[in-house]
């Protein structure tokens, strides 16, 4: 996800996309303890997208 469609997105918007690819992530992770994953490279790009998710949320709400 670009940070140029993270900023289009709403509070509301932003807070449960942050929940989904939290869930994204942790599934990805115990998928990968289990049995290693085709692409590692995914669990770094969706930590990434939740990074980016939650910089977003905090940047709004000290404004």
């Amino acid at each position: 996800m670009k940070q140029s469609e993270i900023k289009e997105l709403s509070v509301a918007e932003l807070q449960e996309k942050l929940s989904e690819t939290k869930k994204s992530y942790s599934d990805l992770k115990m998928a990968h303890a289990i049995s290693p994953l085709d692409n590692p490279i995914q669990l770094r790009s969706v930590r990434r997208d939740v990074a980016r998710l939650a910089t977003e949320l905090t940047k709004r709400e000290l404004q």
